[in-house]
């Protein structure tokens, strides 16, 4: 029994309420309604069923919310930059006023890490709300589900025209919708890849079919990758090929918030009259309308238990309490509970493994602010001269060649002093001050040269010091290296 053959059974006249989209599945249910198991084959089409409520608003602002921020980012300027950029071919990320090299990459490693464990924190706590409110699969999907019900109509609509032979209506509504969601992948595709490569040079290159062959390749496999997984799998992404369905129940535990069902309340279920006594007739709470099951975006029978199919969305929640309003019960016969609660006992919101995260969250985020404050934007190769490791010059001295690479880390231009120490009397050759464009690498050449009465062995350990003296700062690095005598 749908929601509208309720209405009609208990003399409601009125509308199902239909503002969120929810995928529902076009399959035949089997088995005894009683016992409220479906059974579903696999590859039935998903159509989506229109209806309010609270969870389904909070998702709705939540992808809004998600979706621009996504699209926004890669537009913000800072100091004169894109404000965030990982551009992968000059081998930098900025990150407003920060700029992360490859020697860098255990910040990103941290950062990885610290959101991992993060994601642990929240699914301790409240079970797979990124999937339901945040996953990007989910967001996407729902945005096409948008452009199928502009083109194509309501779900009866849809399911009346996908069972027509073909048509020109059918064949010109179809055409649109495809051509609707490719556009909108490559549109996708082109902001994502904003995010490793110039965002205001890439669309002046697109839209003037300038791009590269390499960017071009890019752009065709991320618009394929967006219109197949959100047009056609769907929740097969969620189902088949998410690794975070798989191992979320070893983050989960008695008080761990989930959607359910309130069995103790809802046994036996059945259909029957709004002004019928449930009880004398020995009915629980659910009218088996099997709307729970049809709006679940994954196909499954939340009453039949938590599965790892469930992505806690709500949507059985927000529609199972609209049935209840229509049959004055009260509200919460499907919610966000635990299973301690379903079962009458205490409900521990601290408890160990939740306090764990939290405590290594705090830990781990610490020593990433930590590292970042005390990180300097400077760094040092010194590459020798291979082809003599010393050598005599004119003044009988000693002399070792060294090529320095000094890369400038910060988002401004530098100037540095260099000098040596380790051997005393060192004489340096060279530039010893030297200025370095912002994010950038420059090369200097240099010798040391010492007379060899200061040496007293055939390798001695000298360390090269780099320092910042305009703009004014604490900024230095010391990079030790090797001077080698003549035999």
């Amino acid at each position: 029994m749908t929601i509208n053959d309720q209405s009609s059974a208990t003399g409601d006249k009125s509308k199902a309420v239909v503002e969120q989209h929810i995928p529902v599945k076009n399959v035949k249910i089997h088995g005894n309604k009683n016992t409220g198991k479906a059974r579903y084959a696999p590859g039935d089409q998903i159509y989506v069923r229109k209806f309010s409520g609270f969870f389904q608003k909070l998702r709705q602002r939540m992808n809004l919310v998600y979706f621009a921020f996504f699209l926004i980012i890669p537009w913000l300027q800072y100091d004169g930059h894109q404000a965030v950029l990982f551009d992968i071919s000059e081998q930098r990320f900025t990150l407003w006023s920060l700029t992360l090299w490859p020697q860098d990459l255990t910040l990103l490693a941290w950062l990885f890490i610290i959101s991992a464990f993060l994601l642990f924190f929240v699914t301790v706590f409240l079970g797979r709300v990124w999937c339901g409110y945040m996953c990007p699969q989910t967001v996407w999907t729902f945005i096409f589900i948008w452009f199928e019900e502009k083109i194509e109509g309501t779900a009866n609509q849809r399911r009346k025209l996908d069972a027509q032979k073909t048509n020109a209506n059918k064949v010109i509504r179809k055409t649109l919708k495809h051509s609707a969601w490719l556009l909108f992948s490559l549109f996708t595709a082109m902001t994502f890849a904003g995010y490793f490569s110039p965002m205001e040079a890439l669309f002046v290159d697109v839209f003037t079919f300038n791009t590269s062959l390499a960017m071009a390749g890019i752009l065709i496999f991320f618009t394929f990758a967006t219109y197949g997984n959100a047009g056609w799998m769907r929740e097969t992404v969620c189902l088949h090929m998410c690794p975070y369905a798989r191992f979320q129940s070893a983050m989960f535990d008695k008080d761990t918030l989930t959607v359910s069902y309130d069995s103790n309340r809802g046994e036996s279920r059945g259909p029957r009259s709004r002004k019928d006594d449930h009880k004398a007739k020995g009915l629980g709470d659910c009218i088996d309308c099997n709307l729970c099951v049809e709006v679940c975006p994954t196909g499954i029978d939340i009453r039949n238990g938590l599965q790892y199919e469930c992505i806690n969305c709500g949507a059985c929640v927000d529609a199972c309490n609209g049935v209840m309003d229509k049959m004055n019960y009260p509200q919460g016969l499907i919610r966000y509970t635990t299973e301690h609660e379903l079962k009458g006992k205490k409900v521990h919101i601290l408890r160990p493994k939740l306090i764990g995260y939290a405590v290594v969250l705090l830990i781990m985020s610490t020593l990433l602010i930590f590292e970042i404050v005390n990180r300097v934007p400077l760094s040092l190769d010194i590459i020798r001269d291979r082809t003599e490791l010393a050598r005599e010059n004119f003044d009988g001295e000693i002399e070792n060649v060294y090529t320095l690479k000094i890369l400038n880390m910060s988002q401004t231009d530098n100037t540095y002093k260099l000098s040596v120490k380790g051997i005393e009397n060192a004489k340096w050759n060279g530039d010893q001050e030297i200025t370095v464009k912002a994010a950038t690498v420059s090369t200097l050449p240099i010798s040391i040269a010492v007379d060899p009465y200061d040496l007293d062995k055939y390798m001695n350990d000298i360390t090269f010091v780099v320092e910042q003296i305009s703009p004014e700062s604490d900024a230095k690095i010391e990079q030790e290296s090797r001077f080698f005598n003549k035999r």
